[in-house]
């Protein structure tokens, strides 16, 4: 039996400046990463949901660089959570992470990574948007439990290959995801994991969307960008 050598990722914070405020971000790096994966949280969450940790970890198993970040500051997530007028704001929180996206791609041991997004919730559509703005830059998108539906007119613009998760009990948001895969023009799939709600925590969901996201950021980030010498975030 082949025992694999656990891989080296070296973890740091990061803070990032954003018209005129920050935004907080961990950094983790493996050894001989492959591709860099950003993850934009739903609305009630942060940069330390154990579910986007939990994913993250395995996406760093697999040869993937990753930042968790917050898309909103603390200033905002208390105000949020009395107003909840800043988690349908996804020109925000698109904007946001673009602008995360480029300080990564320009960082050491991040710089010429194949970029990918995995988006949560309102997350995903803030994902869409900002992959739809750079397609020179955004390999791959995968969402989990997400609200595609709310990425508007960027449904169609989007380039980047992107895989739609829902938990199979989850169905007001699986007719919402059916809906935004008919609309999307390029290389989509909707996947549907039995059993789970909205926050896959029935038991093996959120190991199976971690499988499922491997494997797409593997076909549609890693392998795809292989074939290209010398990439760039140029393009």
């Amino acid at each position: 039996m082949t025992i694999e050598k656990e891989r080296r990722v070296e973890e740091r914070p990061a803070r990032i400046p954003f018209e005129g405020t920050t935004l907080e971000a961990d950094v983790s790096v493996p050894a001989d990463a492959k591709g860099i994966v950003l993850f934009a949280h739903g609305s009630g969450s942060s940069r330390f949901s154990q579910r986007n940790r939990s994913v993250s970890r395995k996406l760093q198993d697999a040869g993937f660089a990753t930042v968790l970040l917050d898309l909103l500051t603390r200033e905002e997530e208390r105000a949020e959570a009395l107003t909840r007028h800043l988690r349908f704001d996804i020109d925000m929180l698109s904007a946001r992470l673009a602008t995360v996206t480029n300080w990564a791609v320009a960082q050491r041991g991040l710089d010429g990574l194949p970029v990918g997004y995995f988006g949560a919730s309102t997350g995903a559509a803030a994902a869409i948007v900002a992959a739809a703005a750079l397609p020179h830059l955004v390999g791959a998108v995968v969402s989990r439990g997400g609200r595609p539906d709310l990425a508007g007119s960027a449904l169609e613009e989007l380039r980047a290959p992107t895989l739609l998760i829902v938990g199979g009990a989850d169905t007001v948001v699986i007719d919402l995801n059916h809906q935004a895969l008919r609309r999307l023009r390029c290389i989509a799939r909707l996947e549907i994991v039995p059993r789970a709600g909205h926050l896959f925590e029935e038991s093996g969901t959120l190991e199976k969307v971690s499988d499922l996201a491997e494997r797409w950021f593997t076909e549609y980030l890693a392998d795809r960008y292989a074939q290209v010498p010398a990439y760039s975030s140029a393009g």
